[in-house]
């Protein structure tokens, strides 16, 4: 389905969803439009001058000084043309990245309202193929095409204007001929939008695959693959290539189409100016001038040829942003005017169910309260739905059915922004973002330096931070290249205390790490602890002895509920589990 060519109506509509941003741009585009039209006029006087240089040197065999008035408004024209084309192209340039920083905020926010369980379900290349590239490839539709469609119907209407009486003839030939290069300009331009469409897709996947690659890259290595991954990503990059070179040949064949047009019809007004110069029926001076205009009478129209297949790239592109923009988010966009509960909170999944297809149930009848201050934990095996509770207690996924409550309220019907407010989150695998080490832990917080470093030696990153090169200034990669595992973590750690939340919900930071650095993250995490609402994600049973209360979660339902003593008393799952860890004897 995603490979059908588009129908007519679906490209109107992606057009029309392009254009809903020009109110935004109006001035500027007007204003693009309108020092064309003035470029068109300056063009105009700037052949009635040199026809008439020409005519006075040649025919009326005048002096130089006495044309030496036209050649000084004939320089101060090219120079106003200069001027009235840059500020042409500037006014477009800047309605073009006004409307791209709109869209660039648009996709955004929506990528912000679908949240991170939807984003992990998506191709990390296709998305940045859509956010980048399929963006910027929307400019020329702004810049360039919208405006030469209105210059394209101005600047050949004033040419007539002067055209008709210096010659009608001319004028006819012109009026007769002009419809054509728009007429197949469309026809031709019918084969480019199907292969536009299916180049910007082929594009996108590319994308994907690529990236997919450099982020196994360790991976594929490993296991001896990363020649047949190449083999794949060539062959992708080939079928993007033969694309490319059909939309490029279909492009090379419209600007042949219209230059062969365009070329016949100026040589038609060439001969009849000819031969009625040949018969003295017409005079040099409206001739020449005449034969000065006829290409500028179709350059407006050639142009618009092609800005035409900047308008196919823009709509190729826009199909992908706005199926982005399409998706529904989890959360309602609306803002919540609920007030928030009071500071001591209790949270309460009242018979959460959770299901992504209603056939598929990942959750079924979770049913809990964690008090204010306690420490529960959620054990089970993998994909038993502990990630899926966590998610929905941050507000990324929505219940199927049933309700959680913060301090009696819905969370649904508080403000989402307000409620991670109060939460810090504390994943397995933090992520660093390219920049300072001091910027990485306020991530967004207002906070001086101070706050910083003390934030950091409760997390005990203080003094590998000092010992950096530039010490809390320090750069860090993306993901926290040039840290080790454990530095990255009470980085994420020192977030966290800086945050200063009341509910923290933590995926188990320690796993992974070499004993001694899992010791440090441990007696961190003891210190954020204190006075603190924690849920635990638990994936080593060890990590969860000291927890007031466990959950066993099993294929989506809590099976098993007490603390790390009255489970193992039960002899069930919780017990089996920890006797295949060698937490008690077998």
């Amino acid at each position: 389905m995603a490979n059908a060519p588009r129908s007519r109506a679906e490209a109107k509509s992606l057009e029309a969803w392009l254009r809903g941003f020009t109110a935004r741009v109006r001035i500027p585009l007007t204003a693009t439009i309108i020092t064309g039209a003035i470029g068109g006029l300056l063009l105009v006087l700037q052949a009635w001058l040199l026809a008439r240089i020409i005519d006075g040197v040649i025919i009326e065999h005048r002096a130089l000084h006495q044309v030496w008035p036209l050649l000084i408004d004939l320089l101060a024209t090219f120079i106003a043309r200069a001027i009235i084309t840059s500020l042409t192209d500037i006014i477009g340039f800047e309605a073009a990245a006004r409307v791209k920083r709109d869209i660039r905020r648009l996709a955004y926010a929506h990528l912000t309202a679908l949240g991170p369980a939807w984003s992990r379900r998506e191709r990390s290349g296709d998305l940045a193929t859509t956010l980048i590239d399929g963006i910027e490839a929307l400019d020329q539709y702004y810049a360039s095409y919208l405006p030469q469609m209105a210059l394209a119907v101005f600047i050949p209407l004033a040419i007539l204007v002067f055209v008709f009486p210096a010659y009608w003839v001319a004028g006819i030939i012109m009026v007769i001929t002009a419809p054509l290069i728009p007429l197949f300009m469309i026809i031709v331009g019918k084969g480019a939008e199907r292969l536009n469409q299916r180049q910007w897709r082929k594009l996108a996947r590319m994308s994907a695959y690529f990236f997919d690659a450099i982020e196994g890259l360790t991976t594929l290595k490993l296991f001896g693959a990363s020649r047949a991954e190449a083999q794949m990503i060539a062959d992708v990059s080939d079928d993007y290539r033969i694309t490319t070179m059909a939309v490029l040949r279909v492009a090379f064949l419209s600007s042949l189409v219209l230059e062969f047009f365009a070329t016949i019809s100026i040589a038609m007004v060439a001969v009849y100016i000819g031969f009625a110069l040949y018969y003295r029926d017409l005079h040099f001076l409206p001739g020449f001038f005449v034969l000065l205009l006829a290409p500028e009478f179709y350059r407006p129209l050639r142009n618009m040829g092609s800005s035409y297949h900047a308008r196919m790239e823009a709509i190729g592109a826009a199909e992908q942003i706005v199926r982005l923009l399409a998706t529904e988010p989890p959360t309602p966009p609306e803002p919540k005017t609920t007030p928030a509960p009071e500071p001591a909170l209790t949270i309460r999944f009242e018979q959460v169910d959770f299901a992504y297809q209603p056939s598929e149930p990942i959750l079924t009848g979770i049913d809990f309260t964690l008090a204010p201050g306690e420490r529960l934990a959620l054990v089970g095996p993998s994909g038993a739905g502990k990630t899926t509770i966590s998610q929905l207690l941050l507000g990324f996924l929505q219940p199927s059915s049933g309700a959680i409550r913060i301090g009696g309220i819905d969370l649904r019907d508080l403000p989402p922004a307000a409620w991670l407010a109060r939460i810090a989150w504390l994943p397995q695998r933090p992520t660093l973002f390219h920049g300072s080490v001091i910027d990485n832990i306020r991530l967004g917080l207002t906070a001086d330096a101070a706050a910083v470093r003390a934030a950091a030696a409760q997390a005990g990153a203080d003094h590998f931070i000092t010992n950096l090169p530039q010490g809390y200034d320090t750069i860090v990669g993306e993901r926290g290249q040039g840290l080790s595992g454990g530095e990255i973590q009470r980085i994420a750690l020192a977030r966290a205390f800086l945050k200063n939340a009341e509910l923290i919900v933590l995926d188990e930071p320690d796993a992974s790490l070499d004993p001694a650095t899992a010791a440090l993250i441990t007696a961190s995490v003891e210190r954020l602890a204190r006075d603190r609402t924690m849920l635990i994600i638990a994936h080593r049973l060890e990590s969860v002895h000291h927890a007031d209360r466990i959950l066993v979660i099993d294929h989506g339902r809590i099976i098993e509920s007490g603390d790390h003593a009255s489970l193992l008393a039960r002899h069930g799952l919780y017990a089996t589990m920890s006797a295949l860890r060698q937490d008690v004897p077998a």
